[in-house]
């Protein structure tokens, strides 16, 4: 009872870190400011029609945002930050002043959609939980709760769920973006923000199958085919 009491400790704690965490990272390692009045009357107008919904914004001032070089989300690129991070009722947008000063409001709008889709999927909660699970197995297999080969072929198996669900979920996230705002725009918005870094979207292959992201190009591909489709 005990063991099994540390087992699911271990990942609930995992789920609140994996969860909480980048909240209170992103929330305390930087400077922020609100969103002036012009600012935020021009961001609730964006996220009203990207279908964004959050608690919060935030805005890191202009010396901050030459450092960030954050990779969690496909939408950071070079000083472009979109980023929606926290559980429910406690989801706070962060932005690089790039966003607003930067881009055209197409390209913002396709990248808050982004974000939109990924919060009505729950992209987040699906990430932690799926990291909660493969470290409750490695728990399992540490304390000897489970023999080691059941519990290694669990581990694999529960890898390679996580890495196919977290796909879908994804691919669904970039839809919904693409319902709200037309596919092609937010595909569009992808290829700009990621020219503005100088990178050109990669593709996959068989190593990418290996993690929960997809490739920003194979993002943009699947846009691209869901708007010619619509077309039809």
């Amino acid at each position: 009872m005990l063991t099994a009491a540390l087992l699911v400790g271990v990942a609930v704690l995992t789920f609140l870190t994996v969860e909480i965490g980048p909240l209170y990272a992103a929330d305390r390692s930087r400077e922020r400011r609100d969103p002036s009045d012009a600012e935020r009357r021009r961001l609730d107008a964006l996220r009203e029609r990207a279908g964004l919904d959050v608690d919060r914004v935030a805005i890191a001032r202009r010396d901050d945002a030459d450092r960030e070089r954050e990779d969690t989300s496909v939408e950071d690129v070079g000083r472009i930050e979109v980023a929606v991070r926290g559980p429910p009722r406690r989801r706070v947008l962060f932005l690089s002043p790039a966003v607003l000063d930067d881009l055209d409001e197409e390209t913002a709008l396709g990248l808050l959609a982004a974000e939109a889709g990924r919060v009505e999927t729950y992209y987040g909660e699906f990430r932690a939980l799926a990291v909660a699970a493969v470290v409750g197995v490695l728990a399992a297999i540490v304390t000897a709760t489970v023999p080691f080969d059941a519990g290694f072929a669990s581990l694999v198996a529960v890898g390679l769920a996580a890495f196919w669900a977290g796909r879908r979920v994804q691919y669904a996230a970039d839809a919904r973006a693409g319902d709200a705002v037309g596919a092609d725009l937010v595909a569009d918005a992808f290829e700009r923000a990621a020219a503005a870094r100088g990178v050109e979207p990669a593709t996959g292959d068989w190593s990418t199958w290996f993690e929960v992201q997809p490739p920003l190009g194979d993002r943009i591909a699947a846009l691209r085919a869901r708007s010619e489709s619509a077309g039809e």
